[in-house]
């Protein structure tokens, strides 16, 4: 195929490619309290379920041009590369070669969404990343700027590795890392509302939850590895496998952690998906959460998962 079959003939087509540029070309980077919140970040529509959701997996390197960063991270190391990512954070990757695929499926999705708005079949984007959760504000940041459908990030690396010389612990979010004072406002007032409220607190830190003191107990234990330079074969490794979607509620999970200190290695967000085919994957020794049905998902992909009871999902289950 030579680059004379890839043009588009069509006028409409031409004409609603060239808006949607000129209003990429024109958004500015503002804090993300001032910045409105897109439909695609927020996930207005209903989430798809795997049946029915054409998944799509693309590389954070392929979605943006991270030419420059992976030299940082060649020529300096792991450590200069993350300082680096959070330093420019605030800062919007720039398009990848993958970039202005991913945009036509997110502008496919609002066209089909037009048409009938309780569309199931839509694409979902996976984001495949093997950075560690430190830098998922930056890639998290560049998805709400670009506007794009990327609502999953998943790390790529060690995925179906068993390895009993790596302790690997798994935490959900909401009701367990974190207090429950977001579940409460999706489980009463709905997802809308829950988004809405996770956008005007982005920057203000969630309170801790029950398993937080333990994660911090490990947090300890791994830096002090860290510190005689054992990173990358860190004998501990940890998990935030929250229900979140990275886009519209990620941020201010991961800038709770930054806030406490707590150095996650891999932050996977998974728009509403179950957890036992993810968890599967990665293979922790452990898992918490604090609802039943994500515990038997675990349990039901051969991962021992532990039943946290506390917050207003114990309410409805009991109803």
């Amino acid at each position: 195929m030579n680059a004379e079959d890839d043009q588009i003939d069509e006028p409409e087509i031409v004409n609603e490619l060239s808006a949607i540029n000129s209003q990429m070309q024109t958004l500015k980077v503002v804090t993300e309290r001032a910045r409105s919140v897109s439909p695609v970040a927020t996930r207005r529509w209903k989430i798809p379920k795997p049946v029915t959701a054409i998944m799509i997996a693309i590389s954070s390197r392929a979605l943006f041009d991270m030419k420059d960063e992976r030299k940082i991270y060649r020529e300096k190391g792991l450590s200069a590369y993350i300082n680096h990512m959070i330093d420019v954070e605030n800062t919007p990757l720039k398009p990848g070669s993958a970039f202005p695929f991913v945009q036509a499926l997110t502008n496919i999705n609002l066209k089909l969404l037009e048409l009938n708005k309780d569309e199931t079949e839509l694409f979902d984007v996976v984001l495949m990343s093997n950075n560690s959760a430190q830098v998922g504000v930056a890639l998290i940041n560049s998805i709400n700027h670009h506007r794009i459908a990327a609502a999953t990030v998943f790390d790529s690396s060690g995925i179906g590795q068993t390895n009993n010389k790596q302790l690997r612990i798994a935490f959900d979010g909401d009701a367990v890392l974190f207090s429950d004072e977001a579940e409460i406002i999706a489980k009463k007032h709905g997802l809308d509302k829950f988004f809405e409220h996770e956008a005007q607190k982005a920057d203000q830190p969630l309170e801790k939850g029950p398993l937080k003191k333990f994660a911090m107990v490990l947090g300890k234990m791994k830096k002090k590895f860290h510190d005689a330079g054992i990173v990358e074969e860190c004998p501990i490794r940890t998990y935030l496998v929250t229900a979140r979607s990275a886009a519209s509620s990620g941020l201010r999970a991961l800038r709770t952690l930054r806030s406490w200190g707590l150095d996650i290695d891999e932050a996977l967000f998974l728009a509403g998906a179950p957890k036992g085919p993810i968890l599967e994957r990665i293979r922790p020794h452990l898992f918490f959460d604090d609802q039943e049905k994500n515990v038997e998902s675990g349990l039901e992909h051969g991962v021992e998962s532990a039943h946290v009871p506390y917050g207003i999902a114990q309410q409805y289950r009991k109803k």
